[in-house]
């Protein structure tokens, strides 16, 4: 299958402007601002886009959300990668800025935007910088600023470095973020759409979807959904990284099956070993075992196989992988990141992580497994933001799915196999 938002990868030049544009670049934001925004709202819905930054919601439908009688509305891309194993949108920032602004541009005029902010993680320094390179060029070139391409949709982007806070990938604290004020979530509703930055209407969009709307454009509607599955359209970028003879991305068609991702694109487990676990879609996502995984990659067909497609970060892990470490490395990255201002995560995640360091030292008991768990339900559900949830069905996956392999460390006072997480 031809790549699509991966097409510029293998050419340096691509994420200058020149370059860029003699690929195709800024044709399908031309004709879309010849477009009635109704009209490009109607090709993103009809092309099942659906968001690429973990939540999956139908991108044209969100769109809609917006008050028809609103004065003021904003973008925002979300470019704060922090999911563990996710390393796919920050490519898309250093290698093919210009295809992120394009799809800006496409999505403000759909949806009445004159003022854009990408929100850049902070530890992505490279991709920020080169961002405002290609910023730079566009405004110079006309292609942003008071007419865009000479239509009569002004736009405005900026960029907006973050501080490495895991919880400003959550759209509302990127936001409160955003307007300088610590990254707390914000209760909802109202939802971003109806009261989002400074106030105002606000889309939040990732920069994989909108790197998609490009091709949504270029290809129509039907073509770009055809590459999919029903409801979910187009391709994706998967990250593979773990235990495989390959790792890195591979843009696929959405509905690619998990296993034959594994075993035939990333060239299988390394070194001949048995496939332990996998998690499909960043480490918030429920662990899968070699059972489960025959399934296809999409939002539908990896809830069927009982967990998430999440953010398409794949993390393979081989039979020498003590599954009692990852519960433990994972509790201690959400115990760290937890934003603190809801008293069950707060104090859950401290609790989790406690419990499975003694487990994982060989100094667990019994009931440091009956309190891991009784964490977890009293995190699940009681949160204001989703930071709660992705606590319990990621790191409660390992004690439902491992919970035997556990058990033996508190038996034996040490990993049954005497493994680790190789390097």
């Amino acid at each position: 299958m031809e790549r699509l938002l991966t097409r510029n990868f293998d050419d340096p030049a691509a994420a200058g402007l020149a370059g860029y544009e003699r690929t195709g670049g800024y044709a399908a934001a031309r004709a879309a601002l010849a477009m009635a925004p109704e009209e490009v709202v109607r090709i993103v819905r009809e092309s099942n886009l659906r968001g690429r930054g973990g939540a999956g919601f139908p991108t044209g439908l969100k769109w809609t959300f917006v008050p028809p009688a609103a004065a003021t509305r904003y973008l925002v891309v979300n470019a704060d990668e922090g999911e563990p194993g996710t390393f796919k949108d920050r490519q898309l920032l250093e290698r093919d800025p210009h295809q992120l602004i394009e799809g800006i541009v496409i999505a403000s005029h759909a949806i009445g935007a004159h003022a854009c902010w990408v929100y850049v993680r902070g530890e992505l320094a490279k991709a920020a910088r080169v961002l405002e390179d290609a910023i730079g060029e566009a405004r110079r070139a006309g292609h942003l600023g008071p007419r865009c391409l000479g239509s009569r949709h002004g736009l405005d982007v900026h960029v907006r470095r973050g501080a490495g806070a895991y919880i400003c990938g959550e759209e509302t604290s990127l936001l409160e973020s955003l307007e300088g004020k610590q990254g707390f979530p914000r209760l909802k509703p109202p939802f971003p759409a109806v009261r989002g930055a400074f106030g105002e209407p606000t889309i939040v969009n990732n920069v994989e979807t909108l790197s998609a709307l490009r091709h949504v454009v270029t290809m129509g509607a039907s073509a770009f959904a055809a590459l999919g599955v029903e409801k979910e359209g187009g391709t994706r970028i998967f990250g593979v990284s773990g235990h495989v003879a390959r790792p890195g991305l591979y843009e696929l068609p959405v509905g690619f099956n998990l296993k034959k991702l594994i075993f035939e694109a990333a060239g299988g487990v390394r070194g001949g070993r048995a496939l332990k676990a996998v998690i499909p879609g960043g480490c918030s996502t429920p662990v899968m075992l070699p059972s489960e995984i025959d399934c296809p990659l999409s939002i539908e067909g990896v809830q069927r196989a009982g967990s998430m497609a999440g953010t398409g970060g794949i993390v393979v892990m081989d039979e020498t992988t003590c599954m009692a470490h990852v519960a433990w490395r994972l509790a201690r990255f959400y115990r760290h990141e937890s934003c603190g201002q809801c008293t069950p995560c707060r104090e859950g995640t401290w609790w989790l992580e406690a419990a499975l360091a003694r487990i994982e030292a060989g100094r667990g008991t019994q009931e440091d497994l009956a309190t891991a768990r009784r964490a977890c339900e009293g995190i699940d559900g009681n949160t204001i933001c989703p930071f709660g949830d992705a606590v319990t069905t990621g790191v409660g996956s390992y004690l439902r799915k491992f919970g035997e392999e556990l058990a033996a460390h508190v038996r034996q006072g040490a990993c049954p196999s005497g493994g680790r997480i190789a390097a």
